[in-house]
């Protein structure tokens, strides 16, 4: 495949939004045009998935094609994490070998020591924050352990703001947009990957003038406002460059909301939020365009995942697979609408601080270990946390199909299902997290 025919690939991948912020996966009270407009012109999926709804191991898993129990990121690591291990390959380092320029803007959250921030992991071109934005002086409840280091910005291998203040979270979605832009302007001529990690609507919530109490629905509202702007400039910017019809861009979330923020969180129909196994916090409202190729204004509810993401880009671009073992396959029939397509895989598997729930191939069933997880008690308010507990699920099969909202036990009603799924996660435990 020569350069001429390799698409180039934008991801946009936000932090923390929910399902129902966008139209026209929800109906807010702000307008986000751009978003519906990329809908317009590409096919939605309605059953897409992060295999961990929480930062480092979302991010790892996009990246490496890897479930979060083989490379070892699990949760969110701190300043300073080690990140993904380097024998796993990111999508940058394997598309930089076919030729393809590289860049990242916005978050990064897989590594904060040398030689796995994002230049040493295949990306030219980087500025951004190296974790969240929540994780500095002004955090609502614990400002003493997340000070302990300022919050930084890099540009490249350079720290150009030494210690991020308010004013500067205002203008982050405003800055990895402009760079974005840039890039793209400047890298036309060539194959390229753009990887824009918008921090926000991750708390602490903050936007630019441009958008401040433009929504009439609070801070939420103004700051989503801001990222489908940031949407519309990317896509403007790839039409201008005549770059729109070889471009494959993907919008997407690296899980649901955190809810215990109250009205400084996203919503979901769905049961559960991020740091779940639910589907409120593994179903994330995700747009694929791609001109010619991708159906446009089409709908898609047959379930995929991140993971898969890196094999089939390589297979769209012509680059070889990692050298490493991957868990994602090529999902490119189903991604473009072809009529009789099946999901390659047995099953999709989800984790938290361990294995928790499994889905079929089919994304009709769901079978839940036992497993503890956190619900709201008490939503906060204005940036401040509200209340949590801990709650335990018992064994738990749920038919999506009839009943996507996770609400009725039906493990009595189809022992047998559930006795497949459970053969199926004894071997995925077994394999991925038994050694851990």
């Amino acid at each position: 495949m020569n350069a001429e025919e390799r698409p180039n690939i934008v991801i946009i991948f936000l932090d923390d939004s929910g399902w129902g912020d966008f139209h026209p996966f929800g109906a807010p009270a702000y307008p986000t045009p751009n978003v519906q407009k990329l809908s317009e012109e590409g096919t939605r999926f309605n059953q897409f998935y992060v295999p961990q709804a929480v930062c480092s191991a979302s991010r790892a898993a996009l990246l490496s094609g890897a479930y979060p129990g083989r490379t070892g990121v699990n949760g969110a690591h701190g300043p300073g994490g080690r990140g993904l291990p380097r024998k796993f390959a990111t999508m940058a380092e394997v598309l930089k070998k076919n030729g393809y320029a590289t860049a990242h803007f916005g978050k990064w959250h897989i590594g904060d020591q040398e030689g796995t921030r994002p230049l040493a992991r295949g990306f030219d071109e980087h500025a951004g924050l190296m974790y969240s934005n929540d994780m500095w002086r002004f955090h609502p409840t614990q400002p003493k352990k997340w000070g302990r280091k300022p919050l930084q910005f890099w540009e490249n291998r350079e720290v150009t703001i030494d210690d991020i203040d308010k004013e500067d979270q205002a203008m982050l979605t405003t800055w990895a947009t402009e760079k974005s832009v840039d890039f793209i302007e400047r890298k036309k001529d060539e194959p390229f990957f753009l990887y824009l990690a918008h921090s926000m609507p991750h708390v602490p919530l903050f936007c630019s003038d441009k958008f401040l109490g433009k929504s009439g629905a609070g801070l939420y509202g103004d700051v989503i406002m801001e990222i489908d702007w940031s949407v519309g400039q990317v896509n403007e910017a790839l039409r201008e460059a005549g770059l729109e019809e070889n471009t494959i861009v993907i919008f997407s979330s690296d899980n649901g909301p955190w809810s215990v923020y109250g009205n400084h969180a996203g919503t979901t129909p769905f049961r559960g939020n991020k740091r779940t196994s639910f589907e409120g916090g593994t179903r994330s409202a995700t747009i694929i365009k791609y001109p010619g190729k991708v159906k446009a204004g089409a709908s898609c509810d047959l379930p995929l995942s991140t993971i898969d993401l890196l094999p089939t880009l390589c297979r769209l671009t012509g680059t070889q697979l990692p050298e490493n073992e991957i868990d994602g396959k090529d999902v490119w029939p189903i991604i473009t609408g072809k009529r009789g397509s099946e999901n390659p895989h047995s099953y999709y598997a989800f984790s938290g601080s361990g294995f928790e729930a499994i889905i079929s191939a089919d994304g009709k069933w769901k079978l839940h270990l036992p497993h503890r997880y956190r619900v709201v008690v008490k939503p906060g308010k204005d940036g401040m946390p509200g209340r949590s507990a801990r709650r335990k699920i018992k064994r738990s099969l749920f038919d999506l199909e009839n009943d996507p909202y996770e609400t009725k036990n039906v493990i009595g009603q189809h022992p047998a299902v559930a006795a497949k799924l459970q053969a199926i996660a004894d071997a995925h435990k077994k394999k991925f997290w038994d050694k851990n």
